[in-house]
């Protein structure tokens, strides 16, 4: 199960047959902020982290660095015709999260029990 969220729903033409369809990009919602430790953690290496992050906090505060929420980057793209959006039978909206499981060779969307 992989949590996912639609980040972005474009038109397109399918170049194939003239038909109109959807572009619809998902982005992975991950839970947290991960920490990478690499090595022993010293009174030294943690006040160099802290100075790191506050000169990227301060970058991002400026709009000079986008913030890590703002970088994310396409799990799922789906370039569906109209009639095969249909057939999908769930109404994604941009914001939408939701659960992706892949059995028995499909993949299904579930909006999520909880979110806490």
């Amino acid at each position: 199960m992989v949590l996912v969220r639609v980040q972005k729903i474009s038109s397109y033409t399918d170049p194939d047959t003239g038909r109109p369809g959807k572009v619809i990009e998902l982005v992975e919602v991950k839970k947290g902020g991960r920490t990478v430790v690499l090595g022993p953690q010293t009174e030294e290496t943690m006040m160099v982290q802290r100075m790191l992050q506050t000169a990227i906090m301060q970058m991002q505060s400026l709009g000079l660095m986008p913030s890590i929420r703002e970088i994310s980057f396409p799990k799922i793209i789906l370039y569906l015709t109209e009639d095969e959006y249909e057939m999908l039978n769930v109404k994604l909206e941009v914001n939408d999260i939701y659960e992706i499981n892949f059995r028995d060779g499909g993949i299904y969307f579930k909006k999520p029990t909880n979110m806490g």
